[in-house]
């Protein structure tokens, strides 16, 4: 155990007040008790005056050497998981030991909580501590049972004597050696050692700290860069340098096998075929050119009857060339890829001469899931994504789930302690049968036979127990709500008797009556929820609330562990691993006067947690209501992160899939002609852009590092498609980490609290997480990679000092006077944080890779309603008007960023303004049949020549689109319609809203006003329903002025002397073009199929003509006064 203090800066204190921070649990009576030692408060007045500084109690180095830590470790990490960690700015950090974390009782020895036998020392409620299977740990050979606080008491305080036999107990390995800060530190003799070898020392457990050397204390830098002194990881065996090849050289790994022994890749590049290719890069030459002579036609033959309309035709015609030229350029190199996971299989979870055990030697993974609010964001359907991850097909221990509840409420909290509690049955019922989809709410829902490919004859009795195990559930998680909240109502009665009662006996004259206790949110435990509560109190509200921890599913064994038979569990699991990942619950600190920057501050408060709990080299972060639908999407990215060349990769982009859908897709909610047409076409460039959920992260990347060997390749004005590489004579074998935006700027580690705060375990972290990162060194071609094997080995258990130190790091003060969010971790300052933060890594030279399986990988929600669609794109393109407009503009793009990349980047920030010009036009067919003129003095057969090229291309385009992306038409004519619907109400609002915000600093926001509700046995019934905004009231205006222009054009026409019917079909047939695109907002405007009245239509058919008599009544055509000969209008 540690306890710490830190001095916080005159800035940010005030007055420099120094803040005790120490370690203690909470009974379930309430009472806290204190277990920190005054002796482990170290140098609390060193700081450098200007960043938090504090010191935590050092790991075993050569200076501190305590005894076996078999027994303590496993003791740490049992009262670590039933323990509830909280604190935060100018609080204590506490843990507090739960009883109980949900109502029911909980069996699997994971979960926190889990029922287990009562501490035999007189006085004491604790439980005694149990190994990985749920078994008690007796430390003494009388099998006394006794809790981990009582031990370490009898340890410390009572001569290691145990209380039962009042024997000496054989193994006291918890006593700890005092650190010695007046002795001065032998440190090992400095041999020569190798660059390499110097930078393998630096892989070691997260739980090592580099203690700065002005404390006096032990100086780990200089012991872990001046000598051979190796932490965990730096271990591995590594050849020599200048040896690798070399059969008489003393390297360890067999060079003359690995050179000699066929290399196999993970993954492969699928080039398109050249017949689709090739006719498709001429067209698109040939669509430009053709655009060219177009405009220059258009621009030399003026229309002298209507330069008006002539003017503004031809400024919007050039801004769609200019559009179209920045969307189409990026598509020339589209590609897909294929993944072989039998390669990745044999290569790192085969048995070998490096591996004899065949234990995975794949890097691990921490899997982010992001919710803020349960009443917008269901806790079942978060739920089910945490099941879908427990469950998924990578190695238990190498596989970390952190749920970020920006919330801070209980209902999240114990939605994911509930299905924590049921992943005990349902995680290894999709081991056993190779369930696919693991989410159990999809699964069994399916529509298709679940029979079908299953062949062990207990599945049916199986799943039935399955399926009633997990409607108990969701009826659980469904009362949670009701639960709490008379749960709570009870309490808050009790402790008003009490404080009744009390006053009673004080012989208070106050009335009873005037005793108002606040409305307290109480946990299943009988203590108070350290996080927001139902009635907003004092420091327990949504922006006012203390950072909370919680490790619901303990960190798992290294070694399988097979369930029981039937006769102690509803199924069978005696050839099952019953082991499930770990799973933590996070919700950061948050005060106010702070800004949290929203799901950026929430990503980047995990990705400092997870550094310090876990540290998996990969991110994945996904939406609460993206699960994983293919459980091994996971293997299927890392093929490409560990693949040759992969250690330049910055992350892995998976497409988004959506369930729920209208089968017509009426407002393109599957969006796939962005993800199958333009973030493959990226793919062949530099990579896609990062689209906020279903991405695999390399953590070194987000930390702002530049890639390996990034002086090796640069862009150039030329490279459209391919990076080149510097002529160079030698290349570095061992390239140091680069911070980005720093070109000259190798990893100096005295800078790094500057950069990312002073948590010496997060920074401790960060060489570590960049080798296990590493591709496998399997061959002589692969550059940067680490030994095979060199994660086989356990990772440590986690202790109360590295959870305290995890909750430091999401305390609101942590990123203060640091470069989170400026050029580390998620970028803040637009809604779309997702964009631009891939768009740093890309600037930096980083390449990302779009991962398409055959089965998808995940799959999620999306807004069926025509409002909500509509606000949701506004959202977007409001990120990209923030983008254009800022430093994060693709025009400011580094040399190292492709010029085709480069022009990708600028249309995400330049689509928006397309609004502008798309509105005018969507008018000008109106305008024209209203003025009786056209944008062209007259249809002649140039003009029609050159409309019917552009209209021919761009169809053959959209063929040619179809065949190498696997795209259907109608989802391509879908596009379209959504492209004119969100371009004449989003994207117009977002330009306004963007400009608004950078010229006078106002926000506008758009409110929402349900009109009516749609059915609700209907499972599309959101479909229908009508909310207003005022988004719509372009579009709708755009809809009646056209029609009611066809309508007065016509008249006009047919009642005049002369008719001019080629003016009419030229602004007839744009109208006509107007409306069907506009035809899939009409029909959400109209609601569901038959519940709009006949009446109305007639009513605006009436109303049209109306309009347009009204009209030529008005304006006459030329030259006559009547209409129709002998009649005259009144």
């Amino acid at each position: 155990m540690a306890s710490r203090s830190f001095k916080a800066s005159d800035s940010q204190q005030g007055k420099g007040i120094p803040m005790s921070v120490t370690f203690a649990r909470r009974t379930s009576s309430g009472r806290y008790v204190n277990y920190s030692r005054e002796s482990n408060d170290l140098d609390s007045e060193i700081g450098s005056g200007e960043f938090m500084n504090y010191t935590v109690h050092i790991p075993p180095t050569p200076d501190n050497q305590p005894m076996d830590a078999s027994i303590s470790q496993r003791v740490e990490e049992q009262y670590v998981s039933n323990s509830l960690f909280t604190g935060g700015f100018n609080s204590v950090t506490r843990a507090h030991l739960m009883d109980k974390v949900i109502e029911s009782e909980t069996s699997h020895p994971q979960m926190a909580g889990a029922k287990g036998s009562s501490c035999a020392i007189p006085g004491c409620d604790g439980k005694v501590m149990s190994n990985e299977r749920g078994e008690d740990i007796l430390p003494c050979e009388c099998d006394f049972k006794i809790c981990r606080d009582c031990y370490v008491d009898a340890v410390k305080t009572g001569d290691g004597i145990c209380p039962g036999c009042k024997e000496p107990y054989k193994a006291t390995d918890l006593d700890e050696k005092a650190v010695d800060n007046n002795r001065l530190l032998p440190l090992p003799p400095n041999v020569g050692t190798s660059k390499m070898e110097r930078r393998l020392s630096l892989m070691k457990s997260t739980k090592s700290v580099l203690m700065r050397s002005q404390t006096g204390d032990f100086d780990h830098n200089r012991w872990l860069f001046e000598t051979k002194g190796t932490y965990g990881y730096g271990n591995a065996i590594w050849p020599k340098e200048g040896e690798f090849g070399n059969e008489n050289g003393d390297g360890v790994g067999e060079p003359s096998e690995l050179l000699n022994k066929p290399w196999r890749p993970l993954t492969r590049k699928l080039n398109i075929s050249a017949a689709i290719l090739s006719p498709y890069r001429l067209l698109i030459f040939v669509r430009i050119v053709v655009l060219a002579l177009f405009l220059a036609w258009r621009i030399r033959n003026k229309n002298d009857d209507a330069p008006w309309l002539w003017f503004m035709s031809v400024v919007c015609e050039v801004w769609f060339a200019f559009s179209w030229l920045l969307d189409q350029l990026p598509k020339f190199c589209p590609v897909n890829r294929a993944t072989d996971l039998n390669v990745l299989k044999e290569k790192f979870e085969t048995p070998g001469p490096h591996n004899p055990t065949g234990k995975s030697d794949l890097p691990g993974i921490d899997i982010f899931v992001s919710t803020a609010d349960p009443e917008k964001e269901p806790p079942l359907v978060t739920a089910n994504t945490i099941l879908s991850i427990l469950a998924a097909d990578y190695p238990v221990e190498k596989l970390s789930c952190y749920v970020s509840d920006d919330g801070g409420a209980l209902l999240t909290f114990e939605a994911m302690a509930e299905a924590a509690s049921f992943a005990n049955l349902w995680v290894p019922f999709c081991r056993k049968h190779d369930i696919e989809p693991r989410n159990p709410e999809s699964y069994f829902n399916l529509k298709r036979d679940p029979y079908k490919n299953k062949v062990r004859p207990d599945f049916v009795k199986d799943r039935r127990r399955v399926k009633r195990e997990y409607d108990e559930f969701k009826v659980r998680v469904n009362g949670l709500p009701d639960s709490i909240r008379r749960r709570s109502d009870a309490y808050n009665a009790r402790e008003e008797i009490k404080a009744m009662k009390l006053q009673r006996e004080n012989g208070s004259d106050e009335p009873l009556e005037n005793i108002k206790l606040p409305k307290a949110t109480w946990m299943a435990d009988g203590t108070h929820w350290p996080g927001t509560w139902v009635v907003s109190g004092p420091e327990h509200s949504r922006g006012d609330h203390a950072g909370i921890i919680q490790v619901m599913l303990k960190p798992p064994s290294d070694e399988p562990l097979h369930g029981a038979a039937a006769d102690s569990t509803p199924i069978d699991l005696t050839e099952i691993d019953i082991r499930l990942p770990l799973l933590v619950y996070v919700s950061r600190e948050k005060r106010p006067g702070y800004d949290h920057n929203k799901k950026a501050g929430a990503m980047n408060a995990l990705v400092r947690a997870s550094a310090i709990m876990s540290n998996g080299p990969f991110i994945l972060n996904l939406d609460c209501d993206h699960y994983i639908y293919n459980s091994q999407a996971l293997r299927e990215g890392m093929c490409f992160m560990m693949d040759r060349g992969g250690d330049r990769i910055c992350y892995v982009q998976f497409p988004q899939r959506f369930e729920g859908i209208d089968p017509s897709d009426r407002y393109a909610n599957h969006n796939t002609v962005f993800f199958d047409v333009n973030m493959r076409a990226l793919d062949g460039l530099q990579g896609p852009v990062y689209v906020g959920t279903g991405c695999l992260f390399r953590r070194i990347a987000l930390y702002g590092f530049d890639p390996p060997r990034s002086k090796e390749y640069h862009s150039g004005c030329c490279s459209c498609c391919f990076a080149r590489r510097k002529k160079s004579s030698t290349v570095a074998s061992t390239p140091e980490l680069r911070m980005g935006d720093y070109d000259d700027e190798e990893m100096n580690m005295s800078q790094f609290p500057k950069k990312f705060g002073n948590s010496s375990f997060l920074i401790d972290s960060i060489p570590v997480a960049e080798f296990q990162g590493r591709p496998l060194a399997d061959h002589p071609a692969v550059k940067n990679g680490r030994p095979p094997g060199a994660l086989t080995i356990p990772r440590d258990l986690l202790d109360a000092s590295t959870v305290a130190e995890a909750i430091s790091v999401i305390s609101c003060w942590y990123e203060d006077k640091t470069e989170w969010g400026a050029r580390v971790g998620w970028i803040y300052g637009s809604v779309t944080e997702d964009v631009v933060t891939g768009y740093r890594m890309h600037n930096r030279g980083w390449k990302s890779i779009y991962c398409v399986t055959k089965r998808d990988a995940f799959r999620g929600t999306a807004p069926i309603n025509l409002t909500d669609r509509l606000h949701q794109v506004l959202r977007w393109a409001t990120g990209s008007v923030e983008i254009f407009f800022s430093r994060n503009n693709a025009l400011l793009a580094s040399p190292r960023m492709k010029i085709l990349q480069r022009i990708a980047y600028l249309n995400v920030g330049i689509y928006p303004f397309t609004s502008i010009f798309l509105i005018v036009y969507c008018f000008l067919p109106a305008l024209s049949l209203f003025s009786g003129q056209f944008i062209v003095q007259s249809l002649n057969v140039a003009f029609l020549t050159y409309l019917l090229i552009i209209t021919l291309t761009l169809c053959m385009l959209a063929v040619l689109e179809i065949k190498w992306s696997g795209i259907e038409l109608e989802e391509w004519w879908r596009n379209e319609q959504f492209w004119l619907i969100g371009g004449t109400s989003a994207h117009l609002a977002a330009v306004l809203q963007g400009l608004l915000k950078v010229i006078a600093g106002i926000e506008i926001s758009f409110t929402l006003t349900s009109k009516s509700g749609g059915d609700d046995d209907d499972e599309f019934a959101d479909l229908y329903i009508i909310k207003w905004t005022s988004l719509m009231i372009p579009p709708i205006t755009i809809m009646m002025t056209n029609l009611i222009a066809i309508a007065v054009g016509v008249s006009r026409t047919i009642y005049s002397t002369i008719p001019e019917w080629s003016r009419l079909l030229g602004g007839v047939f744009f109208s006509f073009w107007v409306l069907a695109h506009l035809y899939p907002f009409a029909k959400g405007l109209m609601g569901q199929r038959g519940r709009t009245p006949t009446i109305v239509f007639v009513w605006s058919g009436l109303l049209a003509i109306t309009i347009s008599l009204l009209w030529v009544a008005i304006d006459p055509p030329s030259g006559s006064s009547q209409i129709g000969g002998t009649f005259t209008f009144p």
